[in-house]
């Protein structure tokens, strides 16, 4: 049995009204409020789909009769406002009224139907982008002056800089930790590319903590949230079982060609081409012809996009900053030795386990991260064979020396601790796939691998293709 909501005839006349509003955008207070009230609607609307799927029917359909009144408001409202895009106002509407949920009673899963671009993700397959511009290269992003100098210290920034050093600041601070050990492999990448350096950092910081094995529900993976389309088109995808998206070189590769080409795109546009990064590049696009004068900051271009975009944009350019001036806003990353060095296992041995042996210093969180970093393709609970090389940090190797032999005692107690998290016949539940899982994603959840799970449910590399309402033979780890 299904359910379907669907549009209400209220969005037929609001597209009537709207084709009545002015369609030259000129900036006014006035025009913000009803760009505001748009913006609103698109919210209230997605908080209504979420708390439906979650099973609150009620409040999620108070949710999307408020998205309605929004837009009949800000339609009014544009109508006597000098200055009001009406394919703003029209394309809301339309966007509202041609989206669904189909809710099956029997597993609570479901599918929302809506334009190809509406995910928060740069992977639109279509052909709806800005041609390539030849006049301006990723070189000239800076156009002669500095990072410092390109980021707006607007509001917007600044809430983002408040964020960062009140709530955020032991993430940033954690953040830079993780770069400083894998800087050597990824700055090149960005001066290769001509690109600033910081803003590799703000955009790693923001999408993941520079957490290289992050995946989102959506399924979007590794230190800069790749989705699968996206990343095939720059050339990431599956070797060898394991997903190139989480290599964190690979990644800033595929991240910096995609910066590149949106700059050309837009025209050296800085916050437009994050904007088409984290909406896509459809969306943006399209709000792009509509104003091609506008900067991301002015309403018709700003309250066009989501609200998770308009907080991304600024949100890593505060980051950025913060990685360049640190001192000046009272930030005090860590100081350490962030060189990387190879070892060879004593014996047969799994990331967890050195992590366990390893142990920590005070000030810091231990080396489980940095080693699953810095070694991306090894599961952590798999025992590698004696002999096998690893990297990790040339700070940790004199401790690894010591304390890590076969029959050394913190070794002998992580062997325990590890079997009795990882037993060699795990108990067995069942998981049902939900829209959006990847089976990377699951085996993170459940602390397990993709091979694991692939073995256990005879689902076949390279694709390891799952669908919604699969059922998963899952190891239970407790």
């Amino acid at each position: 049995m299904t359910y379907r909501i669907s549009s209400c005839p209220l969005w037929i006349l609001l597209l009537v009204v709207a084709v009545a509003c002015s369609r030259e955008p000129k900036w006014s207070p006035e025009l913000a409020g009803v760009y505001g009230r748009l913006a609103e609607a698109r919210e209230d609307y997605e908080r209504g789909v979420r708390l439906i799927v979650a099973g609150d029917d009620i409040a999620g359909q108070n949710l999307l009769a408020a998205a309605a009144t929004r837009t009949a408001v800000a339609a009014r409202e544009c109508a006597r406002t000098p200055g009001c895009d009406a394919d703003l106002v029209r394309e809301t509407a339309v966007d509202l009224a041609r989206r669904s949920i189909v809710l099956r009673l029997d597993d609570r899963t479901a599918e929302l139907t809506t334009d190809a671009d509406d995910g928060l993700d740069p992977s639109a397959e279509d052909e709806d982008v800005l041609p390539v511009s030849t006049e301006i290269g990723a070189v000239s992003l800076l156009h002669g002056a500095s990072l410092e100098e390109v980021i707006p210290i607007n509001s917007r920034v600044l809430a983002q800089l408040n964020a960062w050093l009140t709530w955020k600041r032991p993430d940033l601070i954690e953040a830079h930790a993780h770069y400083n050990f894998l800087r050597a492999g990824l700055a090149p990448v960005y001066h290769e590319a001509g690109l600033p350096e910081a803003l590799l950092f703000g955009m790693m910081a923001t999408e993941s903590g520079v957490k290289v094995h992050s995946y989102s529900r959506a399924g979007a993976a590794g230190p800069l949230q790749f989705m699968p389309a996206t990343a095939r088109r720059y050339g990431l995808g599956t070797l060898d079982g394991f997903d190139t998206r989480l290599d964190p070189v690979l990644a800033a590769q595929a991240n910096a060609r995609y910066m590149e080409e949106h700059l050309r795109r837009l025209r050296g546009n800085l916050e437009l081409s994050l904007a088409a990064y984290n909406a896509g590049e459809t969306r943006l696009a399209r709000i792009h012809r509509r104003h091609p004068k506008a900067s991301f900051w002015e309403p018709p271009v700003y309250y066009s996009l989501p609200l998770e975009t308009r907080t991304y944009v600024p949100r890593v350019l505060a980051a950025a900053l913060l990685f360049l001036q640190p001192e000046q806003y009272g930030l005090h990353f860590i100081e350490q030795e962030a060189t990387v060095t190879s070892a060879r296992l004593p014996s047969a041995a799994s990331l967890g386990e050195l992590a366990v042996c390893l142990g920590n210093v005070p000030g810091d969180v231990g080396w489980f991260r940095t080693l699953r970093n810095l070694n991306p393709a090894i599961s952590p609970a798999d025992r590698l064979a004696a002999g096998s090389r690893i990297d990790m940090p040339t700070t940790a190797a004199a401790v690894f020396t010591q304390r890590c032999k076969e029959q050394a005692p913190w070794m002998q107690i992580a062997r325990v601790l590890h079997d009795a998290d990882y037993p060699a016949t795990p108990e067995i539940i069942h998981y049902t796939v939900q829209r959006g899982d990847s089976l990377a994603m699951i085996a993170l959840e459940h602390r397990s691998s993709v091979q694991e799970l692939a073995e256990l449910n005879r689902i076949r590399p390279p694709g390891y293709t799952i669908y919604p309402g699969q059922q998963l033979t899952v190891p239970a780890r407790h």
